[in-house]
C-alpha cells in the first residue's frame, strides 16, 4: 500500500463531495475531484486536484484517470432523478450503472483499499420501516433500480474477485451549502421571503442527516475491512414528518406559509423512510450526533447569510 493517503471522490463537486473533499484534505489525504464539469478557480476546494470526464464515456476517463493510482475511491457520481425510463430515466441508469462499469474498467485495482459506492434510500422502494439492509430492495424508479443494480454488480465483485467495497445507503442528507433545488433550501428560502409556497400535506415520515455526520459516515469506512462486502445505512434513524419539519423552519425564521396539499404526493412514494441504523454502529463505530433541531438551525443561519 502506497505511504501518501490518495483519494478520489467522483462527483467531487456537488453538495456531499465537496464537504468530503474539504474534510478529506484536513485529514492529510492527497484529494483529486473528478466532475463531468470544469469548475471555475473561486469555486474549488483548496489543494484539491481537479479532472473532468463524463463517466459515461470511457474514452475521457481513460484519458485523465488510467495510469494514476488511488488508496481510497468515493463514487458519488450521477444525480438524483426519479423520471421515468422513457423520459430520461435511461441517462440514468446509463450514468449510475454503466458510468460504475466505466469507473472499474480504468482504475487501477491492485492499489484500491477501499472502494466506496453511494446508494439511496429509495433503493427500499414501498418497504415498510424503519427499512434494513437485509430487506430486499424493491426499487421504484430508473434511479433506484440503478443504484440496486450497482450494489448487486459490486457485492458480486466482492463475493468473486475480493474486490474491496463497501457500499452506503444515504437516508436525507442535508446542511449549510447545499443546492437551492433542494427540499430543506428550497423551504428556507420561500420563508426567508416570506412567501405561501406549495407543498404537499407533509404526512410523508422521513429521516434527515447531518452533512458533517455523513462525511464521517464515509471517513470511517476508509480501510475498514470488516465493513467489505456489505451495505450499510447512513442516516439518523429518527423518523419525523415532513410537516412537523416545514413548521420547525416556520417557527425558527419567524415568517413563510406553507401551503400545505397544494402539491400531489410522488406516484408511488413510500409514506415512511428511515433506517434501521444498528448495522453502522456496528461495523463501522458510527451514529450520527446532529441534532435535527441544531442541523436546521445552522442550515437556516448559511441561507440567512448567503
Amino acid at each position: 500500500m502506497q505511504d501518501v493517503k490518495t483519494l478520489l471522490v467522483l462527483g467531487g463537486t456537488g453538495f456531499i463531495g465537496r464537504n468530503l473533499v474539504k474534510s478529506a484534505i484536513i485529514s492529510g489525504f492527497e484529494t483529486t475531484v473528478l466532475s463531468s464539469h470544469t469548475l471555475s478557480v473561486d469555486n474549488r476546494v483548496d489543494k484539491a486536484n481537479y479532472l473532468v470526464a463524463d463517466v459515461r464515456d470511457i474514452k475521457q476517463l481513460q484519458n485523465v484517470v488510467q495510469g494514476n493510482k488511488y488508496s481510497y475511491v468515493v463514487n458519488l457520481s450521477g444525480y438524483v432523478d426519479h423520471s421515468p425510463f422513457l423520459n430520461g430515466g435511461r441517462n440514468v441508469i446509463d450514468t449510475h450503472f454503466n458510468g460504475l462499469l466505466n469507473v472499474l474498467a480504468v482504475l487501477d485495482w491492485k492499489s484500491i483499499e477501499t472502494f466506496i459506492q453511494i446508494g439511496s434510500s429509495d433503493e427500499y422502494g414501498d418497504l415498510p420501516s424503519p427499512q434494513s439492509e437485509s430487506d430486499l430492495v424493491s426499487p421504484i424508479s430508473a434511479y433506484s433500480f440503478a443504484k440496486s443494480a450497482a450494489n448487486q454488480f459490486l457485492t458480486m465483485l466482492n463475493k468473486t474477485e475480493s474486490f474491496p467495497v463497501v457500499m452506503l445507503r444515504f437516508f436525507l442528507v442535508y446542511g449549510p451549502g447545499q443546492n437551492k433545488e433542494r427540499f430543506l433550501p428550497q423551504i428556507i428560502e420561500g420563508c426567508l421571503d416570506d412567501k405561501t409556497f406549495p407543498t404537499s400535506e407533509g404526512e410523508q415520515v422521513r429521516d434527515f442527516c447531518y452533512i458533517d455526520d455523513v462525511v464521517e459516515g464515509i471517513l470511517s469506512t476508509f480501510g475498514n475491512k470488516k465493513s467489505y462486502g456489505e451495505i450499510i445505512n447512513i442516516a439518523s434513524g429518527l423518523p419525523v414528518k415532513i410537516r412537523d419539519v416545514l413548521l420547525s423552519i416556520v417557527n425558527i425564521i419567524g415568517k413563510g406559509n406553507p401551503d400545505f396539499g397544494a402539491v400531489k404526493y410522488r406516484e408511488g412514494e413510500n409514506m415512511s423512510l428511515y433506517a434501521d441504523c444498528r448495522k453502522a454502529k456496528i461495523l463501522l463505530d458510527w451514529e450520527a450526533t446532529t441534532s435535527l433541531d441544531i442541523g436546521i438551525e445552522k442550515t437556516v443561519e448559511y441561507c440567512e447569510n448567503y
